[in-house]
């Protein structure tokens, strides 16, 4: 009897043909404290699955005969023009994922003509990421901040962020507090040898001598209220200003109260406060009482382009999603 031959193994890469591929793909890459760190809710995690499920209990209720040959998806984020509505939203110490961390993703993101946060915590200081991406090509950035208790510092940002050209500030509103994750509390979760927080001018001893938590409280304010802090911003730059963190209708109609240029609805990726609606299902209210008189954007729990649809059809301008980007890092780092 001949020898049968020998088996045929495929030693090409796995396909990525969806987000839950890059998911898969990046959580083989990335040590499980790191993973738990990026992809990890608050206390049960309801808000952080919640967010993804959602878009599910919503229907598509498609139009035939119509034609789409010239379908024009650009959008237009703080000024300009870009290609789809999805930006990235900051999200902090991305180097864990890759080395170049804040900087890759700000080329990728004016390689797709889209527009980008960058995060208080990111591991390379404002002006270098916007190089990087300025050296792809034309690109819009944004400034994510949180309420400090040293203004000194708070001002520093922001005028840093305004000489490099960001466009906006996405003052992070939902988090007086750091939300209870108890990954972070059974790992003792610190950031990794090696990486600093050029933003928030903390070295890498400061970081490393004290758990994320206890980072986090050492430098927010939660002594914070729309009187105090959005006059305060407007009288310390000329950028847009924008609340992150909005769920209901009252934040909204606030937001409009105080003149700011827009909101992203928005529960830190379900990282605060666990059992806030996910986003999807808050939207509604929120472009009801913006009224047509300032911009909602969305965050949380995007993973599709259909889900991209639904969140349009729904109201929102336009979409930011964060863990997608990491897993992406994560899965070219190595």
């Amino acid at each position: 009897m001949a020898d049968r031959p020998a088996p045929v193994v495929d030693s090409a890469p796995e396909k990525i043909l969806n987000i839950e591929d890059l998911k898969k793909a990046a959580l083989q890459k990335l040590p499980q404290h790191i993973a738990e760190f990026y992809n990890s809710g608050s206390t049960d995690q309801i808000t952080v699955s919640e967010n993804t499920t959602a878009y599910s209990k919503y229907r598509l209720r498609p139009r035939v005969l119509v034609d789409v040959s010239n379908v024009d998806t650009t959008t237009t984020v703080f000024g300009r023009k870009i290609t789809f509505p999805l930006c990235i939203s900051p999200a902090g110490i991305q180097a864990m994922a890759h080395p170049d961390g804040e900087c890759a993703t700000s080329r990728s993101c004016a390689k797709k003509g889209i527009s980008m946060g960058i995060s208080s915590f990111s591991n390379y200081p404002i002006e270098q990421v916007r190089a990087a991406g300025l050296d792809v090509g034309p690109i819009e950035h944004c400034m994510q901040l949180y309420t400090m208790k040293d203004r000194a510092l708070q001002e520093r940002i922001i005028k840093k962020a305004e000489a490099a050209g960001c466009k906006a500030i996405f003052l992070t509103a939902d988090s007086p507090v750091l939300g209870v994750r108890y990954n972070e509390w059974r790992n003792d979760f610190r950031t990794p040898a090696g990486l600093s927080f050029p933003i928030l001018e903390m070295t890498l001893e400061m970081i490393r001598s004290r758990t994320h938590d206890d980072g986090f409280k050492s430098f927010t304010s939660d002594s914070q209220s729309w009187a105090r802090e959005i006059p305060w911003l407007r009288s310390v730059t000329k950028m847009e200003i924008w609340i992150k963190g909005v769920l209901t209708a009252e934040d909204v109609l606030l937001a409009r109260e105080y003149g700011c240029d827009g909101v992203v609805v928005s529960n830190h990726g379900g990282r605060q406060l666990d059992g806030t609606p996910a986003t999807v299902d808050a939207l509604p209210e929120c472009v009801a009482a913006a009224n047509g008189q300032i911009r909602v954007h969305i965050d949380g729990g995007i993973r599709s382009g259909a889900d991209i649809i639904k969140a349009l059809a729904l109201g929102a301008e336009c979409c930011w999603v964060g863990r997608p980007a990491i897993w992406g890092l994560a899965v070219r780092s190595r």
